[in-house]
């Protein structure tokens, strides 16, 4: 478990590195001149040259690299080019509210995937309901194969225009999460429904769960206390690893409900040529997800330890 936990760990650190390169190679790969652009054609020379001067950029990359590092360590990533307002500032704002929602989120899928997996699985052992399982395969692969911004626009236009239930945009009280957590949450439900199934069916078919019908368990405690605990390690294992990609997928969900996250400020930098603080929220978010994933490897590995005793 030592050696695995090291091995990840260095595992770790490689991407990282990997991340900060690429995020610093980020300003340099874009066609042109980046303060060029984001200060317009109409900019005179001079104002140009001064801000390349103040942001380092006119400096050898050798040299703009350790800087650029340096700051990290520090806790310094650099200003907006357009308000000048630091990117680590813009950042500690709006990152508490995406981790909020990519939790709801993915607590939300959780509670209902895991449930509806068991129900299914159990539904369709042995071959049996064949109907059923047609269309808990046919439905679960509809719904995984929607994007979530389409699930966004869809469920503003019924729900906040049509029937004037919810807030269409913005963080104004507990009722406005619905949505976008809704939006969030129903693709990754059914992929992880279609695993709780799978996971459900297995431990189904294991001899303890046989030995425990054959002394006539009561159903109810047959699958919550023999079943479930067994059920969870995988679902639980994607479940960590779609965090990671919820927090990063939902720059377009935030988009579509003007959420006070980092979507939004992403695209808002992208399009308005900002680029320390699309850099910086890019590096952000793949470091959120790196830490995520190598979480859910030491969780896994401390509840199934022969997942470590395997790698090593």
């Amino acid at each position: 478990m030592r050696r695995t936990l090291i091995r990840r760990l260095i595992r770790f650190g490689v991407s990282l590195a990997v991340l900060v390169l690429a995020a610093f190679a980020m300003i340099h790969l874009i066609p042109g001149d980046p303060v060029r652009a984001s200060l317009g054609p109409a900019a005179p020379v001079e104002l140009v040259e001064a801000r390349r001067a103040a942001l380092g950029l006119d400096r050898p990359l050798p040299e703009q690299l350790v800087t650029y590092v340096s700051g990290l360590v520090t806790g310094d990533m650099g200003t907006s080019f357009l308000t000048g307002e630091p990117v680590t500032a813009v950042i500690a704002a709006r990152l508490p509210n995406t981790l909020t929602l990519a939790l709801l989120a993915t607590a939300a899928a959780l509670l209902a995937a895991v449930p509806l997996g068991m129900w299914a699985a159990v539904r369709t052992e042995n071959g049996r309901n064949r109907g059923t399982e047609a269309t808990f395969g046919g439905v679960t692969s509809a719904v995984v194969a929607v994007p979530e911004f389409l699930y966004a626009i869809a469920l503003v236009a019924v729900f906040a225009i049509g029937l004037r239930l919810l807030p269409p945009a913005g963080q104004s009280g507990p009722e406005s999460y619905l949505l976008p957590v809704l939006a969030l949450a129903l693709g990754p439900a059914a992929m992880l429904a279609r695993i709780a199934r799978v996971e459900t069916l297995r431990v189904l078919g294991t001899d303890y769960v046989r030995l425990a019908r054959a002394k006539r368990l009561p159903a109810a405690r047959l699958h919550l206390r023999h079943v479930l605990p067994n059920t969870l390690t995988a679902t639980l294992t994607l479940g960590g690893l779609l965090l990671g990609s919820l927090i990063a997928g939902s720059v377009l969900v935030e988009y579509v409900f003007a959420w006070p996250g980092l979507g939004g400020k992403i695209v808002e930098a992208i399009t308005q040529k900002d680029y320390p603080v699309a850099q910086g929220v890019i590096l952000v978010y793949g470091a959120v997800v790196l830490l995520v994933n190598l979480l859910v490897d030491v969780v896994l590995g401390v509840l199934d330890p022969t997942s470590a005793i395997k790698e090593s």
